[in-house]
């Protein structure tokens, strides 16, 4: 709504850089939108300077500046335009209780905004998380093919939340406020000495504003997606908060994670998993977890030692005291060692290929691996890909996605991948024979089938490139996870 500042700078310089694969122009909208101001609210005087603001939205790189009067908006008035009514859940609680009808402005605007400028992505502060939440859910609605980008808080160096209206705050006033991240911080430290009890740390923020002679309009800890409120810490939460102070009304937030963040990768055989998941780990700093190189070895040793794959009396011994080992070199390749033997090649080949569904399919086998997998997630923090993660192994992932492509498409891309291994490629139709035979082989078996989960997003990959496959597995764990809670390591 204009009177911009270095957090509206820092959205418009992310707009302006683009995404890896291609170029963008940075449109920034300002308008004060009189449909979200409440009676007695402040629109008349809300801070307006729309030559300072195109001053500095051009620093920061934006390709034009729009700012469009009410009757551009609002052609016959703001009683007369289709209003947007979000889910009451999300809307009438924390900012809503106080401000009936503000998020069916925001709601309403957006809408209309996006429908003129018809962008790709829309860039918005995790500051104002409640109405983050209620424009995701708006979009997802109404079918909008526009990709929101949350981008985390920007704080001034004193820790105050940046806003427009913080212009209205006295010196007094300003050290007063500093109050609101203070309180918030406060409760982030007892989390860390490991109190859970909700109502403990909202008395304990409660206290800390008291002492400052602030009065909260509302202090609450809430599921951070749901916006319901919590009887215990878990999951991501949100404690938020909104504080009269002078003639300001300062909202903040602080969320928090039971632990780091957990992704889980299914999919049939030669959907390209392994590929993206890899380039999806590096760019947002997770731990890569190659389960179907566990699998592979795992076959691969089983051929070594001379016992039949079919048979689980022949593997189970095999088990005993093994030494499975995922390490990464320094240039950023996975190394897979089973019992000292570095197997990162051999175990691609045709033949490991052939055996490792089979062996896959042994409950002993699932047991064992699944266990090793597990124990490797308890702090979280990284992204695993396989055929049974988000179903078996990681069922609490925060994100979910079931990678898949048509089996003509995998025939193609194994073809390829074995010309470029050095191996004799077998004709298409062969190979589509294969695939169809190992998704009915991994789908069938009795122990962890390959299913995909219920609240698994499907990503069909046939005729993607695959950064396109990678941003699109970004963008969904943005909508999963803040960036305030796990920065991307590029930013």
């Amino acid at each position: 709504m204009g009177a911009l500042h270095q957090g509206h700078q820092q959205l418009i310089q992310r707009a302006a850089a683009g995404l890896s694969d291609r170029p963008a122009a940075a449109l920034v909208s300002v308008f004060v939108n009189p449909l979200q101001f409440g009676p007695g609210e402040d629109l008349a005087r809300y801070p307006r300077d729309l030559e300072r603001d195109a001053a500095l939205a051009a620093e920061a790189g934006a390709a034009a500046l729009w700012a469009p009067s009410p009757g551009m908006i609002y052609p016959e008035g703001v009683e007369q335009i289709t209003q947007v009514h979000p889910p009451t859940a999300l809307s009438e609680g924390l900012c809503g209780r106080r401000r009936p009808g503000h998020f069916d402005g925001v709601a309403t605007v957006v809408v209309r905004l996006l429908a003129l400028v018809r962008p790709a992505r829309l860039l918005l502060g995790e500051k104002d998380w409640q109405q983050l939440v209620i424009l995701r859910r708006v979009l997802a609605d109404l079918g909008s093919t526009v990709v929101i980008e949350s981008c985390a808080t920007v704080r001034d160096p004193d820790g105050l939340a940046c806003s427009s209206r913080n212009r209205y705050l006295t010196a007094a006033q300003r050290e007063q406020a500093l109050a609101l991240p203070r309180a918030l911080q406060g409760a982030a430290s007892l989390v860390r000495g490991g109190e859970r009890d909700p109502a403990v740390l909202v008395a304990a923020a409660a206290q800390q504003l008291a002492a400052a002679g602030l009065e909260p309009e509302y202090l609450e800890l809430v599921e951070a997606h749901s916006l319901r409120p919590l009887q215990q810490l878990q999951g991501l939460a949100l404690l938020a908060a909104a504080v009269p102070c002078g003639p300001s009304r300062l909202i903040d937030h602080l969320l928090f994670m039971s632990r780091a963040p957990i992704v889980a990768i299914d999919g049939p055989a030669g959907a390209g998993k392994s590929t993206v998941t890899k380039a999806f780990a590096r760019r947002l700093g997770l731990v890569y977890l190659d389960t179907g190189a566990m699998y592979r070895a795992l076959t691969w040793w089983v051929q070594h030692q001379g016992a039949d794959p079919a048979q689980a009396a022949a593997v189970g011994p095999l088990l005993e005291g093994l030494d499975l080992q995922l390490r990464h070199t320094d240039a950023g390749e996975q190394q897979v060692l089973i019992n000292g033997h570095d197997v990162s090649e051999p175990i691609r080949s045709p033949e490991v290929t052939a055996q490792v569904s089979v062996v896959a399919a042994h409950a002993c086998v699932r047991e064992a691996l699944t266990g090793q997998q597990q124990a490797m997630g308890v702090r979280g923090g990284l992204v695993a890909e396989g055929r049974d993660i988000g179903t078996a192994v990681f069922p609490d992932a925060e994100l979910k996605v079931f990678l898949t492509a048509s089996v003509a498409e995998r025939a193609r891309r194994r073809a390829q991948d074995l010309q470029e291994r050095g191996y004799a490629v077998p004709p298409l139709g062969e190979l589509e024979g294969q695939i169809a035979q190992r998704d009915h082989l991994d789908s069938s078996r009795a122990v962890a089938p390959l299913l995909q989960a219920p609240d698994a997003v499907e990503l069909i990959t046939d005729g993607m490139a695959i950064e396109t496959v990678i941003q699109a597995l970004v963008d969904l764990f943005r909508s999963r996870v803040p960036e305030e809670l796990w920065p991307s390591p590029r930013h």
